[in-house]
């Protein structure tokens, strides 16, 4: 469809200010004069040569840098300055080659090359570390005269600097590769003439246009298409990860380069202004495409000045740094880094809208069959329900469709859903045009609503096209509270995703359980599924509130608190019954209880299950909760989820469920703990060997224990204890060391046997840190003979069970020095802190100590939340040892650069800590050990 328009925005201008500050030509090339005047030796001239020439490469790249810096240039500005730096310099040393060091007289046709740019620096844009890509194009074949200045011209580029890409190629060697190269036939379409006998250029120019691109543009489109696919799935197929790259990712410059390569070879257009004129953009469209492109080279430039390399891959390190550049400030609750990525999100989306709608006009204008869908689709019918059909593609009739009609914007997608089609890029140019007709009278549509909602609780997954609404801004529009958090970054290492895309993964996970695709890494999650399936309304609340889970973040509050809000407003809107209302509201203020519980809380306490009984109150929203849980984990990023969450959630649900059905009485712990006595006797006077287990040998070590240390394990591995307290109490030793692998749990457990004294587990936990382990859970049990079985479970530093030599067969050698004063582990950890960096300290985290005495019947509780450091755990215990306080239980979680540690502690007399001097105590020392910077040395 083509738009018709009276007024074309005006082209970018390419004109670079002050030209001399960065390159005085005129004093340039009267220097090399001076050079070739004073200097006859060969080599000693090239030395000054390469000196006069490294001082204004110098010098031009540091005005660059400071007008960048400062904002006298945005990034086109500075992409254009470093291409006339390169340009002038390429120039000088043409001339200087062919004036001076390798003169020809009267040079014959074959003697005759010219220099040709290529790739970004053909088309003017070079970001400060962009390769310089050159083309050597010669009439016929190399000569040695040519060969001569080729090579002096491209030793002193290397010797100058900048990395250079070149080819040495005759026109037809040149039209012969661009047939069989897609890569090559690219590089020629920008190709600009830098120096030398132009004719060459111009034949070559003339010869393309006529054999490659007429005629070639159905070829060259479909390649370009294919590549940029393949592209995005090697760079995760993603607009809204969160260190993207600004280059090859999804959205990305690469994007933007595409579109511009496909326009110029079908329209001869270079840039949007000329697409308005060809009747391909809007004015509107056109002014997109700059500002995209304006934002994504600024952003390339700003990455390339700061890390000083060609980078392009906008990690967290810089991210912070080139906010502050751009003048992006902390507003309504929002960090001014997050801002700045959001923007970086939505031009993000730009691109892919423009993207679509080039695609579209190619298509009505060639009436190519469509290739782009992934989807099933059917060509059999021209119409459905009101829609146009083309080629398998949900169109319309007209350009007043949406005008008109503005909730079929959602009926588009419903019938898409229903029928498995895909949307025709004209359809969507028009949403997008049309988007504000989404007003109220559309979001309050009983109808309109009952779509979406059909869509969401789908039978089939909803997750493809509540991404395709969101790309094309109907989603955000439709649901306002929504289009708050597109694009929404968390500025931490533990989120992967936008916060838009993250709720989008996390419904896809409700659908894979539901499916039962996920069963082998979710078993609970799709066991449970069978007791929703059969409750509609629950079903429905289950995926409406993980829609609405995260709806409130990036508000300055408590999102749960905030979205149940949203929660309790949308539902009616989409036809949910108060019951229903009430569930969802339910799931999304707390659908971070129950892994707070699970990572942060004793669940051997008692009461850290009663807690959450009392919370959930039926086993329906207990089922709810856990299917709820697991998915917004999983959905946070890859690794996120792993086997040692899934175990302390299934242990939260089991031991939750027991309660709300009367089976946690003291009666029924009383049985349990005889219970897994008698089966852990069993498995002892089963053993076979040279010293069969007796019973009076059992009965002493079932005297050593207290109940809460029977409920604490399976029989298995208490057996397991039992031989290794046999053994050490047999050879006299005061210290046994058990370290076992769990793959499926995605741990290890070290269990320590030895005398307890006052600072032991302070000292275990300082030489688990020392062997480069991480602690995630820790049980501390005092037997009635005075020794202690302290048991740690732990992780290496990817999350996963640590099972090679470099940490398991150290842990006890170490423990032992340890334990003995042989080894100090200050200066161990100091060594590791040396030996690794981290990124932690771009995170800025309040440091908090919260106290709880209420949580638990017997213990205080508290939970510090700071910033992740080697050897931090060690440091909390200490300063718990130092103050006398007695930890019971610990219970470690890091996320990200963040730590939550939660201690579970007594006084020196085994009572709670009640004494407020005491706990101001606590909390004093806690938080000066998260204030120290010794770990920045990282």
């Amino acid at each position: 469809m083509n738009v018709v328009t009276t007024r074309a925005p005006r082209r970018r201008s390419t004109h670079v200010a002050r030209p001399a500050s960065i390159v005085d030509v005129a004093l340039l090339n009267g220097a090399l004069d001076g050079v070739a005047a004073s200097e006859k030796n060969p080599e000693a001239r090239r030395k000054q040569v390469l000196e006069v020439l490294r001082e204004y490469w110098k010098q031009g790249r540091a005005e660059i840098a400071h007008r960048l810096e400062t904002g006298t240039s945005g990034g086109p500005q500075s992409t254009h300055e470093t291409t006339f730096l390169v340009d002038n310099l390429v120039q000088a040393i043409y001339r200087f080659a062919t004036t001076h060091a390798y003169p020809l007289t009267n040079p014959t046709t074959g003697e005759l090359f010219c220099i040709v740019a290529t790739g970004g620096y053909g088309r003017g844009e070079m970001a400060p570390e962009s390769d310089v890509d050159l083309l050597f194009l010669l009439p016929y074949k190399r000569t040695s005269s040519i060969e001569q200045v080729v090579e002096f011209i491209l030793y002193l580029l290397w010797d100058l600097g900048p990395k250079v890409g070149h080819a040495v190629r005759t026109v037809e060697e040149c039209l012969k590769q661009a047939r069989k190269d897609l890569t090559i036939s690219t590089a020629l379409l920008e190709a600009r003439y830098i120096a030398g006998h132009q004719p060459l250029f111009t034949e070559l120019r003339k010869r393309y246009d006529k054999e490659i691109m007429q005629g070639g543009a159905a070829n060259f489109i479909r390649d370009k298409l294919l590549e940029r696919d393949e592209r995005h799935q090697r760079f995760g197929d993603s607009r809204y990860v969160l260190e993207p790259n600004i280059k090859e990712a999804k959205g990305g410059l690469r994007d933007l380069h595409t579109l511009f390569w496909i326009a110029k070879f079908t329209y001869r257009a270079d840039n949007g202004a000329a697409l308005v004129e060809k009747g391909v953009f809007t004015p509107e469209e056109s002014q997109r495409f700059e500002k995209a492109a304006d934002f994504l080279w600024t952003v390339r430039c700003q990455l390339h000045a700061l890390t000083g390399r060609a980078e392009d891959r906008l990690t967290f390190d810089v991210q912070k740094t080139i906010a502050d550049r751009l003048h992006y400030t902390d507003h309504a609750g929002t960090q001014g880094v997050e801002r700045f990525m959001k923007h970086y999100f939505l031009i993000a989306k730009d691109v892919g809208d423009l993207t679509r709608v080039l695609c579209a006009h190619l298509e009505s204008e060639t009436k190519r069959a469509p290739r782009l869908s992934l989807l099933r689709r059917s060509a059999a019918q021209s119409e459905i329900d009101g829609f146009a059909n083309e080629g398998g593609r949900l169109s319309v009739r007209n350009d007043r469709h949406f005008k008109d009609e503005p909730r079929d914007m959602i009926r588009l997608f419903w019938i898409m859903h229903r029928d498995r089609l895909d949307i025709h890029p004209t359809a969507l140019r028009l949403i997008s045009r049309d988007l504000k007709n989404i007003g109220n009278k559309v979001r309050n549509d009983p109808e309109a609503n009952r779509w979406f909602v059909d869509i969401l609780t789908s039978e089939q997954n909803p997750m493809p096209t509540l991404r395709a609404m969101n790309e094309a801004g109907v989603l955000g529009r439709f649901i306002p509270d929504f289009g708050r958090v597109v694009a929404q970054m968390q500025y931490d290492m533990y989120h992967c995703y936008t916060v838009d895309e993250h709720t989008l993964i996390a419904v896809s996970n409700v659908h894979d359980i539901e499916k039962g695709s996920v069963k082998d890494e979710l078993p609970l999650a799709t066991k449970l599924f069978e007791h929703i399936r059969e409750d509609k309304p629950s079903r429905r609340a289950l995926y409406a509130a993980m829609f609405l889970h995260d709806i409130a973040k990036g508000r300055g509050g408590d999102h749960s608190i905030l979205g149940a809000r949203v929660a309790r407003k949308i539902c009616p809107r989409w036809g949910f019954t108060p019951e229903e209302t009430e569930t969802v509201a339910w799931l999304v203020r707390w659908h971070l209880a129950m892994s707070d519980a699970a990572l942060k809380r004793d669940l051997e306490d008692p009461k850290t299950i009663a807690d959450m009984a009392t919370l959930v109150r039926s086993p329906q929203r207990l089922r709810l909760l856990l299917i709820l849980t697991a998915c917004d984990i999983r959905a946070v990023g890859p690794g996120r989820w792993n086997a040692w969450k899934a175990t302390l959630l299934r242990q939260m649900f089991n031991q939750t469920n027991d309660y709300l059905t009367g089976n946690l009485s003291q009666e029924t712990t009383d049985r349990r703990v005889a219970s897994v006595q008698a089966e852990a006797a069993e498995l002892l006077l089963a053993e076979k060997g040279d010293s069969p287990w007796t019973n009076e040998q059992i009965e002493k070590f079932k005297a050593l224990g207290y109940p809460g240390y029977w409920l604490s394990f399976p029989a298995r591995t208490l057996a397991q204890q039992a031989g290794l307290i046999r053994k050490a109490e047999r050879s006299g030793e005061r210290l046994a060391v058990d370290v076992e692998v769990h793959q499926r749990r995605g741990v290890s457990t070290v269990t320590v046997y030895t005398q307890d004294h006052a600072g032991l587990f302070n000292r275990l936990a300082g030489a688990i840190a020392a062997s480069g382990a991480s602690i995630v859970d820790a049980r501390i049990f005092t037997f009635t003979n005075g020794m202690a079985l302290d048991v740690f479970t732990i992780q290496d530093v990817q999350g996963e069970a640590p099972d090679g030599p470099q940490i398991l067969s150290r842990l006890p050698e170490i423990i032992e020095k340890t334990l003995e004063g042989r080894l100090r582990i200050d200066t161990e950890l100091a060594k590791r802190r040396q030996a690794m960096r981290s990124k932690s300290r771009l995170f800025a985290t309040e440091p908090r100590v919260l106290i709880d005495n209420t949580a638990s019947k017997n213990f205080t509780v508290i939970e510090v939340n700071g910033r992740d450091r080697i050897g931090l755990l060690y440091e909390l215990t200490r300063a718990l040892t130092r103050l006398n306080i007695q930890i019971g239980t610990a219970k470690i979680g890091t996320w990200g650069t963040n730590v939550v540690d939660v201690f579970y502690v007594r006084d020196v007399f085994g009572m709670k800590i009640a004494h407020e001097g005491k706990l101001n105590q606590v909390r004093s020392a806690l938080e000066e050990v998260l204030a120290d910077p010794v770990s920045e040395t990282a």
